[in-house]
């Protein structure tokens, strides 16, 4: 009797190692299965480069194969055309994946490893947000599919979020409490090295702000005119000099938007734009509120008048140790990215125009080492973290080396370098959602470590009031 059971044991060991090992066979078919589909997804995206809100074919393209993929559709998400939800299973947990499909203007580029004019210098991936969006779909529909080939219980759901770049389009859809009843959030990020790091990032605010004066001959009547340019400069100067005041961690940065037409015309419409971070949103507020002071000023000094429009505003990322160990592991067993021999070429072609780069050639094979970490540039992302346990990779899509907001990012983004970094991703957030849905109680306790960060007088109020999406702001 002893040596029966003792022979089921190893009987159903070996079934249940066969099992688990044939789960991880399927979850790779099923990667393999959609890829052609999803990188040419991801192409057009790029090709596409529309600007935050304004990102109608991207969204669409994306709601279709979703839909066709059998996952119902939510579009017109907090009254933002282009933002949708995309969810298919049920029952717990709710496993969410972010999806942003936004580019930046005025960094169009080709492929090529070279500076080239390309599309009237209209809008690029430059921050690769053509490979977030399809890899975090591409991820989703290898997830439900492994769900049903398991008969595995859970919910898995695809957030479409457009205009990161400034828009906070996540804030309006946290704010309407879309992400209230989700149970782990995953997202990644294309970058130039690979990491599944906790990662800490920058609070950030943004206003418009508009000087109104009177125009006249600004040689023949210089003095019926109040330059509405003299109040924008008068206020970048002042804000200037308060930034020897500040704390060292923050980062204040504008452009002129609006500065006249002609110089023998006083202008009597003038516009600055500007960004104020820190790691920690209290001070964001408060170097904000001085930020509106020196425009306030200007105003009087010029004798001008000043209105100012909040565009945006995120919260920093909260980090999820228990998810992103989680994460890390499924990364680092998967390993780096090898080039070929053609790759490796552009690659240096690429990396000789980089100014003072932070890698080198190679350093994409690695994974660097799990440890906390600081990014200085924000996103919209970080208001979710304070919601619903997040967890998110940087995985190599460009050359080592290349920033963001590059052409360099772009032209690497529409090649075969590019689309090797999107299937790791789809492999990272594939593995890690399994594991949580094989293991609830993952979510159980990322949701008690995120409960401890926040604390229990925690209210969730958006850093951009009540306003409503603006979605023109990149007209």
């Amino acid at each position: 009797m002893n040596k029966f059971i003792y022979r089921s044991g190893l009987w159903l060991g070996f079934l249940f190692l066969s099992l688990n090992s044939y789960a991880e066979r399927n979850l790779e078919k099923l990667i393999d299965n959609h890829q052609s589909q999803f990188e040419d997804i991801a192409l057009k995206i790029w090709d596409y480069a529309e600007v935050g809100y304004q990102e109608y074919k991207s969204s669409d393209l994306l709601k279709r194969k979703l839909s066709e993929e059998g996952f119902a559709i939510k579009s017109n998400i907090a009254n933002i055309p282009t933002a949708f939800v995309a969810e298919y299973g049920e029952g717990l947990p709710v496993i969410a994946i972010l999806g942003e499909f936004d580019a930046l203007p005025g960094v169009a580029q080709s492929s090529s490893p070279f500076r080239e004019s390309y599309k009237d210098n209209a809008a690029g991936h430059a921050c690769g947000h053509h490979l977030f969006g399809a890899g975090s779909a591409w991820a989703s529909v290898v997830i439900k599919e492994w769900l049903i080939a398991n008969n595995q219980k859970g919910t898995v759901r695809f957030y479409g979020t457009p205009a990161e770049e400034g828009g906070s389009g996540k804030v309006y859809m946290a704010r309407e409490g879309i992400f209230n009843d989700v149970d782990v959030m995953l997202h990644w990020h294309p970058g130039s090295t690979s990491h599944a790091s906790p990662r800490t990032s920058n609070s950030n605010k943004s206003a418009k702000f508009s000087f109104k004066g009177i125009s006249a001959h600004a040689a023949s009547a210089p003095d019926k005119g109040r330059s509405a340019l003299d109040g924008v400069e008068s206020m970048n100067m002042m804000v200037n000099m308060m930034r020897e005041h500040v704390p060292q961690e923050s980062r204040i940065h504008y452009v002129i938007t609006k500065g006249g037409l002609a110089p023998n015309v006083i202008p009597d419409d003038a516009e600055v734009y500007y960004y104020v971070r820190h790691p920690k949103r209290q001070v964001v507020e408060k170097l904000f509120d001085r930020v509106v002071k020196a425009a306030e000023g200007a105003a009087i000094g010029t004798e001008t008048d000043m209105t100012f429009e909040v565009m945006h505003g995120n919260y920093s990322l909260m980090p999820n140790d228990t998810l992103q160990k989680v994460m890390n592991e499924k990364l680092v067993n998967l390993g780096g990215i090898t080039y070929s021999q053609e790759e490796r070429e552009y690659a240096k072609r690429i990396h000789k125009t980089l100014l003072n780069p932070s890698a080198e050639i190679g350093d994409q094979e690695n994974i660097l080492p799990y440890k906390r970490r600081h990014g200085y540039g924000s996103t919209d992302v970080g208001d979710v973290s304070w919601l619903v346990p997040t967890a998110g990779a940087r995985i190599a899509t460009w050359v080592p080396g290349t920033s963001a907001h590059s052409w360099q990012a772009v032209a690497a983004g529409g090649t075969s370098i590019g689309l090797k970094g999107l299937k790791l991703a789809v492999q990272v957030l594939s593995e890690t959602a399994k594991e949580i849905y094989l293991d609830p109680s993952i979510a159980t306790e990322a949701k008690k470590e995120l409960a401890r960060e926040v604390g229990i007088n925690f209210d969730y109020v958006p850093l951009l009031g009540d306003r409503e999406p603006p979605l023109d702001y990149r007209n």
